[in-house]
């Protein structure tokens, strides 16, 4: 846990120093530092989900026998 929030700490102020040295603003340094991790937070949600999806259909391609047809 403390890996995490020292992560989202750096993650803060990073967003929030090149926000800050772009427009001199301290507001809009505060605002997007606050709004950017919540939007990444959701993005990350769908990302997973569809790399479970990919990866679910990697392992069924894989256990798939290749060349092993039925000779009747």
């Amino acid at each position: 846990m403390a890996k995490t929030l020292t992560f989202a700490c750096m993650h803060f102020t990073v967003a929030f120093t090149v926000v800050y040295l772009m427009t001199g603003s301290w507001l809009t340094g505060g605002l997007i530092a606050l709004v950017e991790p919540c939007c990444n937070t959701v993005a990350f949600y769908f990302h997973e989900k569809l790399w479970a999806r990919w990866s679910n259909r990697q392992a069924a391609q894989q256990s798939m026998p290749v060349g092993d047809y039925a000779v009747a």
